[in-house]
Protein backbone atom coordinates (compact mmCIF):
# COMPACT_ATOMS: atom_id res chain seq x y z
CA UNK A 1 0.00 0.00 0.00
CA UNK A 2 1.35 3.65 -0.96
CA UNK A 3 0.85 6.40 1.59
CA UNK A 4 1.42 9.99 0.02
CA UNK A 5 2.27 13.04 2.07
CA UNK A 6 1.72 15.84 0.84
CA UNK A 7 2.77 19.00 3.19
CA UNK A 8 4.10 17.09 6.37
CA UNK A 9 6.14 20.23 6.60
CA UNK A 10 3.31 21.83 8.03
CA UNK A 11 2.97 19.22 10.90
CA UNK A 12 6.26 17.50 11.57
CA UNK A 13 9.38 18.62 12.76
CA UNK A 14 12.14 16.12 14.70
CA UNK A 15 9.80 15.74 17.51
CA UNK A 16 6.39 14.78 15.33
CA UNK A 17 7.53 12.38 12.28
CA UNK A 18 5.67 10.12 10.20
CA UNK A 19 7.00 7.08 11.61
CA UNK A 20 3.87 5.89 13.19
CA UNK A 21 2.67 5.50 9.02
CA UNK A 22 5.01 3.20 8.22
CA UNK A 23 2.58 -0.02 10.15
CA UNK A 24 0.50 0.76 6.72
CA UNK A 25 2.83 0.36 3.94
CA UNK A 26 5.38 2.44 1.70
CA UNK A 27 5.10 6.33 2.80
CA UNK A 28 6.35 8.69 0.09
CA UNK A 29 6.94 11.95 2.19
CA UNK A 30 6.69 14.89 -0.34
CA UNK A 31 7.34 17.80 2.48
CA UNK A 32 5.45 20.20 0.83
CA UNK A 33 4.14 19.87 -2.78
CA UNK A 34 3.58 23.14 -5.02
CA UNK A 35 -0.15 22.67 -6.36
CA UNK A 36 1.11 21.48 -10.08
CA UNK A 37 3.44 18.86 -8.29
CA UNK A 38 0.39 17.46 -6.47
CA UNK A 39 -1.65 15.31 -9.24
CA UNK A 40 1.62 13.35 -10.58
CA UNK A 41 2.99 13.26 -6.80
CA UNK A 42 -0.42 11.18 -5.61
CA UNK A 43 -1.21 9.38 -8.84
CA UNK A 44 -0.67 6.14 -7.46
CA UNK A 45 -1.44 6.31 -4.33
CA UNK A 46 -3.55 4.22 -2.37
CA UNK A 47 -3.87 6.78 0.96
CA UNK A 48 -3.42 10.65 0.92
CA UNK A 49 -2.41 12.39 4.33
CA UNK A 50 -2.47 16.11 3.81
CA UNK A 51 -2.92 18.93 6.12
CA UNK A 52 -4.12 22.12 3.69
CA UNK A 53 -2.97 20.97 0.30
CA UNK A 54 -5.74 21.95 -2.42
CA UNK A 55 -7.52 18.17 -3.50
CA UNK A 56 -9.68 19.01 -6.14
CA UNK A 57 -11.10 17.52 -9.53
CA UNK A 58 -8.14 18.55 -11.29
CA UNK A 59 -5.32 17.02 -8.48
CA UNK A 60 -7.30 14.16 -7.99
CA UNK A 61 -8.55 12.79 -11.30
CA UNK A 62 -5.37 10.76 -12.14
CA UNK A 63 -5.44 8.88 -8.82
CA UNK A 64 -6.97 6.02 -9.61
CA UNK A 65 -6.07 3.81 -6.77
CA UNK A 66 -6.74 6.29 -4.17
CA UNK A 67 -9.27 5.55 -1.40
CA UNK A 68 -8.81 7.44 1.22
CA UNK A 69 -7.87 10.84 2.46
CA UNK A 70 -6.38 11.40 5.86
CA UNK A 71 -6.29 14.88 7.05
CA UNK A 72 -4.20 16.25 9.82
CA UNK A 73 -6.54 18.90 10.41
CA UNK A 74 -10.74 19.21 11.48
CA UNK A 75 -11.52 21.35 8.48
CA UNK A 76 -11.95 19.81 5.42
CA UNK A 77 -12.48 23.01 2.96
CA UNK A 78 -9.73 22.20 0.51
CA UNK A 79 -11.12 18.66 -0.08
CA UNK A 80 -13.75 17.96 -2.91
CA UNK A 81 -16.08 16.35 -1.01
CA UNK A 82 -18.79 16.10 -3.70
CA UNK A 83 -15.88 14.24 -6.08
CA UNK A 84 -14.68 12.19 -3.18
CA UNK A 85 -17.95 10.93 -2.50
CA UNK A 86 -18.66 10.38 -6.24
CA UNK A 87 -15.45 8.24 -6.43
CA UNK A 88 -15.80 6.41 -3.41
CA UNK A 89 -13.04 7.62 -1.95
CA UNK A 90 -13.28 8.11 2.06
CA UNK A 91 -12.53 11.30 3.93
CA UNK A 92 -11.26 11.55 7.40
CA UNK A 93 -10.89 14.58 10.00
CA UNK A 94 -9.24 14.82 13.08
CA UNK A 95 -11.16 16.51 15.24
CA UNK A 96 -11.06 17.64 19.21
CA UNK A 97 -7.07 17.29 18.78
CA UNK A 98 -6.59 21.39 19.76
CA UNK A 99 -9.15 22.83 22.19
CA UNK A 100 -6.29 22.96 25.11
CA UNK A 101 -4.05 24.15 22.95
CA UNK A 102 -6.06 26.73 21.08
CA UNK A 103 -7.60 28.10 24.27
CA UNK A 104 -4.03 28.49 26.15
CA UNK A 105 -3.02 30.75 22.85
CA UNK A 106 -6.17 32.77 22.88
CA UNK A 107 -5.19 33.44 26.92
CA UNK A 108 -1.80 34.18 26.31
CA UNK A 109 -2.53 36.64 23.46
CA UNK A 110 -4.86 38.33 25.65
CA UNK A 111 -2.40 38.25 28.58
CA UNK A 112 -0.06 40.06 26.33
CA UNK A 113 -1.97 42.63 25.39
CA UNK A 114 -3.39 43.72 29.13
CA UNK A 115 0.11 42.69 30.95
CA UNK A 116 2.68 43.93 28.20
CA UNK A 117 4.84 41.26 29.35
CA UNK A 118 7.27 41.25 26.20
CA UNK A 119 7.30 45.06 26.23
CA UNK A 120 8.13 45.23 29.75
CA UNK A 121 10.95 42.53 28.59
CA UNK A 122 12.46 44.49 26.18
CA UNK A 123 12.64 47.86 28.66
CA UNK A 124 14.70 45.61 31.30
CA UNK A 125 16.99 43.71 28.47
CA UNK A 126 17.53 47.36 27.30
CA UNK A 127 18.76 48.66 30.07
CA UNK A 128 16.00 51.15 31.25
CA UNK A 129 15.16 49.29 34.11
CA UNK A 130 18.61 50.10 36.25
CA UNK A 131 18.50 53.89 35.11
CA UNK A 132 14.66 53.88 36.45
CA UNK A 133 13.97 56.40 39.53
CA UNK A 134 11.45 54.28 40.59
CA UNK A 135 11.12 50.24 41.85
CA UNK A 136 8.01 49.84 39.29
CA UNK A 137 8.03 51.52 36.40
CA UNK A 138 5.00 52.70 34.77
CA UNK A 139 6.23 52.15 31.23
CA UNK A 140 3.43 50.43 29.65
CA UNK A 141 -0.85 49.88 30.96
CA UNK A 142 -1.39 47.08 32.73
CA UNK A 143 -4.78 46.30 33.33
CA UNK A 144 -6.93 43.15 35.22
CA UNK A 145 -8.95 40.85 33.63
CA UNK A 146 -11.23 40.11 36.28
CA UNK A 147 -14.58 41.53 35.67
CA UNK A 148 -14.00 42.52 32.21
CA UNK A 149 -16.39 40.86 29.62
CA UNK A 150 -15.79 38.35 27.27
CA UNK A 151 -17.39 37.46 24.58
CA UNK A 152 -17.09 33.90 23.09
CA UNK A 153 -18.23 33.83 19.36
CA UNK A 154 -18.59 30.51 18.69
CA UNK A 155 -19.06 27.86 21.44
CA UNK A 156 -17.96 24.29 20.33
CA UNK A 157 -15.37 23.15 22.18
CA UNK A 158 -12.53 25.44 21.92
CA UNK A 159 -15.04 28.19 23.02
CA UNK A 160 -16.11 26.00 26.47
CA UNK A 161 -12.35 25.46 27.17
CA UNK A 162 -11.91 28.96 26.68
CA UNK A 163 -15.15 29.99 28.96
CA UNK A 164 -13.76 28.24 31.60
CA UNK A 165 -10.60 29.72 31.22
CA UNK A 166 -12.23 33.13 31.79
CA UNK A 167 -14.25 31.91 34.70
CA UNK A 168 -11.08 30.89 36.74
CA UNK A 169 -9.81 34.79 36.11
CA UNK A 170 -13.82 36.17 37.33
CA UNK A 171 -14.43 37.93 34.31
CA UNK A 172 -17.82 38.33 33.17
CA UNK A 173 -18.52 35.30 30.06
CA UNK A 174 -20.84 36.00 27.72
CA UNK A 175 -21.47 33.31 24.56
CA UNK A 176 -23.29 33.34 21.13
CA UNK A 177 -23.63 30.15 19.18
CA UNK A 178 -25.93 29.70 16.11
CA UNK A 179 -27.74 26.75 17.70
CA UNK A 180 -28.86 26.73 20.81
CA UNK A 181 -26.30 25.98 23.73
CA UNK A 182 -26.17 26.22 27.87
CA UNK A 183 -23.42 26.35 30.02
CA UNK A 184 -22.44 27.09 33.30
CA UNK A 185 -21.31 30.65 34.43
CA UNK A 186 -22.07 31.63 30.61
CA UNK A 187 -24.50 33.90 29.72
CA UNK A 188 -25.81 33.47 25.57
CA UNK A 189 -26.98 36.10 24.11
CA UNK A 190 -27.46 37.67 20.43
CA UNK A 191 -24.40 38.34 18.07
CA UNK A 192 -25.48 42.10 18.18
CA UNK A 193 -25.90 41.81 22.62
CA UNK A 194 -22.33 40.34 22.56
CA UNK A 195 -20.29 42.52 20.25
CA UNK A 196 -21.80 45.75 21.83
CA UNK A 197 -21.20 44.86 25.28
CA UNK A 198 -17.99 43.25 25.31
CA UNK A 199 -14.78 44.25 26.34
CA UNK A 200 -13.23 41.27 24.53
CA UNK A 201 -14.15 39.68 21.53
CA UNK A 202 -12.68 36.54 20.83
CA UNK A 203 -13.92 34.27 17.56
CA UNK A 204 -13.68 30.32 17.81
CA UNK A 205 -16.20 29.52 15.03
CA UNK A 206 -15.45 27.73 12.01
CA UNK A 207 -15.12 29.55 8.55
CA UNK A 208 -18.42 29.02 6.27
CA UNK A 209 -20.80 31.04 4.03
CA UNK A 210 -22.28 32.84 7.26
CA UNK A 211 -18.88 33.52 9.02
CA UNK A 212 -17.32 34.62 6.02
CA UNK A 213 -16.66 38.59 6.79
CA UNK A 214 -18.46 38.51 9.79
CA UNK A 215 -16.31 41.05 11.34
CA UNK A 216 -16.26 43.87 9.28
CA UNK A 217 -16.19 47.58 9.34
CA UNK A 218 -20.15 47.73 10.74
CA UNK A 219 -18.78 44.92 13.27
CA UNK A 220 -16.28 46.50 14.37
CA UNK A 221 -17.95 50.04 14.74
CA UNK A 222 -20.37 48.30 17.13
CA UNK A 223 -17.74 47.11 19.59
CA UNK A 224 -17.03 49.32 22.63
CA UNK A 225 -14.28 52.03 21.71
CA UNK A 226 -11.05 50.48 23.44
CA UNK A 227 -12.76 47.06 23.05
CA UNK A 228 -10.15 44.01 22.60
CA UNK A 229 -10.62 41.93 19.25
CA UNK A 230 -9.30 38.49 19.48
CA UNK A 231 -9.36 35.80 16.41
CA UNK A 232 -7.60 32.38 16.80
CA UNK A 233 -10.40 30.63 14.06
CA UNK A 234 -9.82 31.80 10.60
CA UNK A 235 -8.26 34.78 9.04
CA UNK A 236 -11.76 34.83 6.58
CA UNK A 237 -13.95 35.32 9.61
CA UNK A 238 -12.63 39.05 9.12
CA UNK A 239 -12.23 41.78 6.71
CA UNK A 240 -8.38 42.74 7.54
CA UNK A 241 -8.99 46.17 5.89
CA UNK A 242 -11.31 46.90 8.20
CA UNK A 243 -9.84 45.99 11.14
CA UNK A 244 -7.12 48.27 10.37
CA UNK A 245 -9.54 51.13 10.11
CA UNK A 246 -10.72 50.44 13.37
CA UNK A 247 -7.39 49.32 15.05
CA UNK A 248 -5.61 53.49 13.71
CA UNK A 249 -8.86 55.50 14.42
CA UNK A 250 -8.52 54.39 17.87
CA UNK A 251 -11.97 52.99 18.47
CA UNK A 252 -10.58 49.36 19.19
CA UNK A 253 -8.26 49.22 21.61
CA UNK A 254 -6.26 46.33 20.35
CA UNK A 255 -6.26 43.07 18.07
CA UNK A 256 -4.56 39.57 18.82
CA UNK A 257 -4.53 38.22 15.54
CA UNK A 258 -3.67 34.28 14.74
CA UNK A 259 -5.01 33.16 11.26
CA UNK A 260 -4.76 35.25 7.87
CA UNK A 261 -7.11 34.85 5.26
CA UNK A 262 -3.60 34.26 3.16
CA UNK A 263 -1.19 32.47 4.90
CA UNK A 264 1.90 32.50 4.89
CA UNK A 265 1.78 36.02 5.77
CA UNK A 266 1.37 38.38 2.24
CA UNK A 267 3.99 41.15 1.77
CA UNK A 268 1.60 43.97 1.54
CA UNK A 269 -0.21 42.76 4.81
CA UNK A 270 -2.27 45.64 5.94
CA UNK A 271 -1.98 44.42 9.24
CA UNK A 272 1.50 45.23 10.17
CA UNK A 273 1.00 48.66 9.97
CA UNK A 274 -1.68 48.48 12.17
CA UNK A 275 -2.07 50.23 15.72
CA UNK A 276 -1.74 47.49 19.17
CA UNK A 277 -2.24 44.82 16.87
CA UNK A 278 -0.13 41.25 18.04
CA UNK A 279 -0.08 38.74 15.24
CA UNK A 280 1.28 35.26 15.66
CA UNK A 281 2.20 33.07 12.60
CA UNK A 282 -1.04 30.54 12.90
CA UNK A 283 0.72 28.30 15.70
CA UNK A 284 -2.21 28.78 18.27
CA UNK A 285 -3.08 25.09 17.85
CA UNK A 286 0.41 23.33 17.48
CA UNK A 287 2.32 22.61 20.54
CA UNK A 288 4.34 19.11 20.36
CA UNK A 289 1.59 17.55 22.25
CA UNK A 290 -0.94 18.92 20.08
CA UNK A 291 0.80 17.49 17.30
CA UNK A 292 1.08 13.91 18.87
CA UNK A 293 -2.04 13.84 19.49
CA UNK A 294 -3.27 14.91 16.27
CA UNK A 295 -0.69 12.10 14.98
CA UNK A 296 -2.39 9.52 17.37
CA UNK A 297 -6.15 10.73 15.46
CA UNK A 298 -4.53 10.59 12.39
CA UNK A 299 -2.88 7.24 12.15
CA UNK A 300 -5.77 5.84 14.57
CA UNK A 301 -8.72 6.91 11.69
CA UNK A 302 -6.35 5.07 8.59
CA UNK A 303 -6.04 2.02 10.94
CA UNK A 304 -9.61 1.72 11.59
CA UNK A 305 -10.28 2.65 7.85
CA UNK A 306 -8.49 -0.56 7.31
CA UNK A 307 -10.06 -2.75 9.55
CA UNK A 308 -13.71 -2.23 8.16
CA UNK A 309 -14.63 0.15 11.10
CA UNK A 310 -13.75 3.93 9.87
CA UNK A 311 -14.02 6.86 12.17
CA UNK A 312 -14.00 10.45 11.77
CA UNK A 313 -15.57 10.29 8.29
CA UNK A 314 -16.76 13.52 6.94
CA UNK A 315 -18.54 11.83 3.82
CA UNK A 316 -20.38 8.67 4.67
Amino acid sequence: MKIVLTDSQTVFDNKVTAEPLNEFGEVKDYGLLRYDEIANAIAKADIVVCNKTLLNEDTLKSAKNLKYIGLFATGYNNIDIEYCSKHGITVCNAGSYSTNAVAQHTFALILEHFNNTANYNQYVQDGLWKRSKTFSPFVYPLSELAGKTIGIVGFGNIGKAVAKIANAFEMNVIAYNRSEKSAENVKFVSLEELIESSDIVTVHCPLNAQSENMFNKETFAKMKHGALFVNTARGGVMNENDLYDALNSGHLGGACIDTLKVEPMEQNCILMQAKNCIITPHIAWAPVETRLRLMDIVTSNIRNYLNGTPTNVVNP
